[in-house]
């Protein structure tokens, strides 16, 4: 048999999925399950914290336990780079994905400070410097409303970007188009580009600042942006709530021995 508190979880988390906790509801409190004949103090406070790490609900002091989002964002891929978005347009990666999901969105929800600081082995690799170069970093907090969905650091040549939109602090995008559109007016359009993810449990600063229950995970992605010539013009770091996207992709499928013969 499953021990009390997976059945109270279980029965929890049905009732969440059908609905008669909504988003944002607050679970009952502790108190009030024991007294309902429920378990134990140690058996609810146990059920709450296997629907935390399932990523059913988010407990925080002063908020209790309150029911998540269930629909997470659509993190969409190739599309979200798409020329005609930042270059003809206004729609950078973050509100692309907004559009995707149907989801509100203002350019403040991006928040950002930057500085100029030793390229860190990782960084000084991407770009081909020795190692504690300096570097400029654009750092990134991104949110949903008041809940943050994840960060992205971007590394760059002090030579690209000096004296552009990109070193500005000015919370949201930096300026119409992005820092996309920024390197394409500086001279240095972007061609193509490498990601690479890694699924990891956050760390505790990573928990803190995005306010996720401690175990959670995080997807971690490494972008690496190129022009034609192979020039790496962005190294970029993004820290993603697990929970919080889902991770979508759409792209034509290779066929390299035709590729061969032609």
């Amino acid at each position: 048999m499953a021990p009390k508190w997976r059945e109270l979880a279980d029965k929890l988390a049905e009732r969440i999925k059908r609905g008669e906790y909504s988003p944002g509801q607050q679970l009952p409190h502790i108190r009030d399950l024991v007294e309902a004949g429920e378990g134990s103090k140690s058996t609810v406070h146990a059920a709450y914290k296997a629907l935390e790490a399932e990523g059913l609900v988010a407990s925080s002091r002063g908020h209790g336990t309150v029911v998540r989002q269930q629909t997470p964002l659509k993190r969409i891929g190739i599309a979200r780079y798409d020329k005609a978005k930042w270059r003809d347009g206004d729609e950078v990666a973050f509100i692309a994905d907004r559009v995707a999901s149907g989801r509100a969105y203002k350019r403040g929800e991006q928040t950002q400070s930057v500085s100029r600081v030793p390229a860190m082995p990782l960084v000084a690799a991407a770009h081909g410097l020795p190692e504690g170069s300096d570097v400029y970093a654009r750092a990134r907090l991104v949110k949903e409303g008041d809940q943050p969905t994840h960060t992205l650091t971007s590394y760059y040549r002090p030579e690209h970007v000096e004296g552009t939109r990109i070193v500005d602090p000015t919370p949201g995008p930096a300026g119409r188009g992005g820092g996309f559109r920024v390197l394409y007016d500086a001279g240095y359009e972007i061609d193509h580009m490498r990601e690479e993810l890694f699924a990891r449990i956050a760390s505790p600063e990573e928990a803190a600042l995005l306010q996720l229950s401690p175990g959670e995970w995080v997807v971690e992605l490494h972008r690496t942006t190129y022009t034609a010539d192979d020039t790496v013009v962005e190294f970029a770091v993004g820290i993603h709530a697990a929970s919080r996207f889902a991770w979508t992709y759409d792209f034509k499928v290779p066929d390299s021995s035709r590729e061969a013969t032609q």
